[in-house]
């Protein structure tokens, strides 16, 4: 049955499930990792965790994601959005498979502090589709902006020839861009300054902690 169909109690259920399987599974992408026609580049030791430690920078701000996401979805009342919120969700599922066999391949690992991480996370997207449609809208928006510019930030600091790496980081950062543009076209607000600014300051805290934890 299609998401927009399912009644609360069976959208709390798959939500439930979903944790699971985000916190503790092995998360399955639908769509073929971007990587896979990439051939592995020579790296030095310190490139690669490098690499690792912005991976898992990623797969904890996937985490996040698949929690908002769900905390926005469970507080909306349009099944319009609901849908694309799902949407949505299921392709940060793959960015959660990407990142994950990516750190795997670099020898690295997830971060220590995801349930933490994931459990505000869906507060704060409950919280946030509590407060009508436009603004969840507007969050979703705002939210996939600054991931946008997070990610072109990691493409910058990057080794140039971690290709592989490379590859992931750019297939996430044109589907994050996607994201905010179908937002935008189901009518987001624009957020208040204030809002905006406290949310890069919340995600500066994420991404210095996961990086090292």
């Amino acid at each position: 049955m299609p998401p927009e169909y399912l009644s609360p109690l069976d959208r709390l259920i798959t939500g439930f499930d979903r944790a699971l399987r985000t916190l503790a599974g092995e998360p399955q992408s639908s769509r073929v990792n971007p990587a896979d026609a990439v051939p592995e580049s020579e790296l030095s030791d310190a490139e690669r965790r490098h690499a690792a430690a912005l991976m898992r920078v990623n797969h904890c701000g996937e985490v996040c994601a698949q929690a908002l996401y769900q905390g926005q979805a469970l507080a909306s009342s349009r099944p319009e959005v609901r849908s694309a919120l799902e949407r949505a969700g299921r392709e940060e599922e793959d960015h959660l498979a990407w990142s994950a066999a990516r750190i795997a391949e670099l020898g690295g690992r997830t971060s220590l502090l995801n349930p933490l991480w994931y459990a505000g996370s869906l507060a704060l997207g409950y919280a946030a589709g509590r407060m009508g449609e436009a603004w969840n809208l507007g969050f979703l928006a705002e939210t996939e902006r600054q991931v946008e510019a997070h990610l072109e930030g990691h493409l910058s600091r990057l080794s140039a020839q971690d290709a592989r790496t490379r590859a992931v980081v750019d297939a996430m950062r044109r589907d994050e861009a996607g994201h905010a543009q179908t937002a935008r076209a189901l009518g987001a607000r624009e957020l208040p300054a204030p809002v905006r600014r406290a949310m890069q300051c919340t995600a500066r805290v994420m991404t210095g902690t996961s990086y090292w934890v």
